[in-house]
């Protein structure tokens, strides 16, 4: 019978290749890297009489990060969070990220064309008539990454010991995306910049027995 050695039940660490990534509740198989930083703002308190010291004045707090993925045939998030829908001006709304098939409003059928914002329209047509306050929003899917919703990053890791760990990201809110491709990449990379909400540290989940398949969790 193999029994494990005991160098590999102190610690447990995990590399890149033990990680999987999911957002929301849909697995990202394209993420290379994802890193993040936690600031806040401190300033030191003096008063006469002393050049040390006093105190500390403890302000906000600011947590972001990067993302980076592989760029493949098509654009890496607005895919895969295809269905994560956020509520749209109409009149800014092109017609093919609509729901709905039927495009009701001229002037989003202008701005479908490429031309913006019905920018060849008066200015008085550019906007639709309103029969209530919500008469001019529509549920779409986003066509850019800053209108993707907040979502939850979960780093889920198990190594080939059996330890299995996790940490999130939560309340990811997308800003800055950038992409450039030269003659001399093999690969190309696409990448974004986010604000977050908290972050969860990593933390012990279970430890699976390779011998016996005996899962036991922390208490």
């Amino acid at each position: 019978m193999a029994i494990q050695s005991e160098f590999t039940r102190g610690h447990n660490s995990f590399s890149g290749v033990d990680i999987k990534a999911v957002f929301g509740s849909k697995t990202i198989g394209t993420l290379q890297g994802i890193s993040y930083s936690v600031t806040r703002e401190k300033a030191p308190i003096y008063t006469m009489g002393s050049a040390d010291m006093r105190a500390v004045a403890r302000g906000k707090r600011g947590i972001a990060g990067s993302l980076v993925f592989i760029q493949f045939d098509s654009e890496p998030l607005l895919d895969e969070l295809k269905n994560l829908r956020f509520l749209s001006d109409t009149d800014d709304l092109r017609p093919d990220y609509a729901l709905t098939t039927n495009v009701t409003n001229p002037t989003a059928a202008v701005a479908g064309t490429g031309s913006g914002n019905a920018a060849g329209l008066p200015a008085q047509l550019q906007e639709s008539e309103l029969t209530t306050v919500w008469s001019d929003q529509e549920l779409a899917h986003p066509w850019y990454v800053d209108q993707i919703p907040p979502f939850d990053v979960v780093l889920a890791a198990a190594n080939e010991y059996g330890a299995v760990a996790s940490m999130q990201i939560l309340g990811v809110e997308l800003m800055n995306s950038g992409y450039g491709v030269s003659i001399d990449d093999i690969v190309s990379e696409h990448s974004y910049t986010f604000l977050a909400h908290g972050i969860v540290p990593w933390r012990y989940e279970a430890n699976i027995n390779l011998t016996t398949g005996m899962i036991s969790q922390p208490l």
